[in-house]
């Protein structure tokens, strides 16, 4: 793994670089998700959050509960042995490669974060796990994925690779072009490999919780975290074009439970959030 300028913090202290001023999405998901490695500006931009949506703190659960069954799937019962966890966040209880590991010890992982933090403690655990590495990168750099990639160092880009994309893209403006991005990223996948996303859900003008989406987009938008914007199902399900949408589709997270039971959302706030996993095929899927 190249050198990187941020070293390990010290306990309770982050890492140099790393801009504590302003809230991060790593650190407001550590904050929701009841972790240690989150500042004041992280707490701030949470309860201007939690002040109109308190449940969206369940939604940063389910969102790992959706991300623990997907590995499970993926591992287990389809037998990926590669993963990339790109957008990962700061480490957690059931990490990509603890869940993938579990089913299958050879599995091996490759997290990607644009956040210092990020890197600063994936450095400690790739002192502790051989087949899993931290990278510093960000998807939306064309050359992410590109042929001369890091990623590529680590896996094999002519094997199947399984792409995690939780809670990513709702941070990709539209300027951006998430779709695009999606594109490149699965352009540059072999054959038989998947791509698993979650996305806040905006369900339109005249639905009950249309309002709800608006006021929790503005919240994020514009009160400390610079982005989470919520987006209609058709710009969602768009995300999987060029790949085989694995059943049950683009749907709530508890609903995305092949082996396993339905739970119903408890709030609001739950029910404006998908996800879903593709495969792609080498052909032409049009949804």
């Amino acid at each position: 793994m190249p050198d990187s300028p941020f070293r390990s913090p010290a306990p309770g202290l982050p890492p140099a670089g790393v801009d504590t001023s302003r809230a991060s999405i790593a650190r407001v998901y550590d904050a929701a998700l009841g972790g240690k490695d989150n500042v004041d500006a992280d707490r701030h931009a949470l309860e201007a959050i939690l002040e109109v949506a308190p449940g969206m703190r369940a939604v940063a659960r389910r969102n790992r509960a959706w991300l623990r069954r997907v590995v499970r799937y993926l591992a287990g019962v389809v037998g990926v042995e590669q993963f990339l966890d790109a957008g990962a966040g700061l480490p957690t209880v059931g990490n990509t490669h603890e869940i993938a590991q579990l089913v299958n010890p050879w599995a091996r992982v490759v997290y990607l974060d644009n956040d210092p933090m990020v890197s600063a403690h994936g450095r400690v655990l790739l002192e502790t796990n051989e087949d899993t590495v931290y990278l510093h990168g960000d998807l939306t750099d064309p050359g992410v994925l590109g042929s001369d990639s890091a990623v590529w160092r680590y896996l094999d880009r002519d094997r199947p690779v399984a792409v995690i994309l939780g809670a990513v893209l709702h941070h990709i403006p539209d300027a951006a072009d998430p779709a695009g991005i999606m594109a490149r990223a699965v352009d540059a996948l072999s054959p038989g490999s998947y791509v698993a996303l979650t996305h806040f859900w905006d369900p339109g003008e005249g639905a009950p919780d249309h309002e709800l989406a608006r006021e929790v987009e503005r919240r994020f938008v514009q009160k400390g975290l610079g982005s989470g914007w919520f987006r209609s199902r058709e710009d969602i399900v768009s995300y999987f074009s060029g790949l085989e949408l694995i059943d049950p589709g683009v749907v709530a997270l508890d609903d995305w439970w092949p082996s396993g039971p339905v739970r119903s959302p408890g709030s609001a706030e739950e029910r404006l959030i998908l996800g879903g996993v593709g495969r792609k095929t080498g052909l032409t899927v049009v949804h």
